[in-house]
């Protein structure tokens, strides 16, 4: 059985949107956007260039428990800054050690100093599952011929 390293993309990440903001932008938007892309998180860039990351636990822990008013509160404020960044080619078992280490459930992706995506622990979580299904199918394969 071959078995050839899964990176993040392709494998954990297609093609997709890219949710951004400004570090300007106030929580009470991010938080509305993320609501209506059913998203988790999303990236904070300025002139292009990725600031930050600005996540649901961001908002719950940074925001709501300090009982902030989320309408005058910028990302800025309140978002993690500086995000570690991988590559495309980054294994989905790197990106799942770095988020294991880290306590982190998003993880942005670029390629030549763009984002390109930014990959989740579900995101992860299917292309291992995926992995496995495959994996268990092909060992099945070679028992019934054997």
């Amino acid at each position: 059985m071959i078995h050839t390293e899964r990176t993040v993309i392709p494998h954990a990440v297609g093609e997709q949107s890219l949710a951004t903001l400004e570090p300007s932008a106030t929580v009470l938007e991010a938080a509305r956007m993320m609501a209506y892309l059913r998203i988790g998180a999303l990236m904070v860039v300025e002139d292009d260039r990725l600031v930050g990351i600005f996540s649901e636990r961001d908002a719950l822990t940074r925001v709501v428990a300090k009982e902030i008013d989320p309408a005058a509160t910028t990302l800025a404020q309140v978002m993690t800054p500086d995000p570690i960044v991988i590559a495309p080619d980054t294994t989905v078992q790197q990106a799942l050690d770095i988020m294991a280490e880290r306590g982190f459930r998003h993880l942005p992706v670029a390629e030549d100093g763009k984002i390109v995506a930014i990959v989740s622990i579900r995101d992860l979580y299917r292309s291992v599952k995926d992995q496995m299904e495959t994996d268990l199918l092909l060992l099945a394969e070679t028992l019934l011929q054997g």
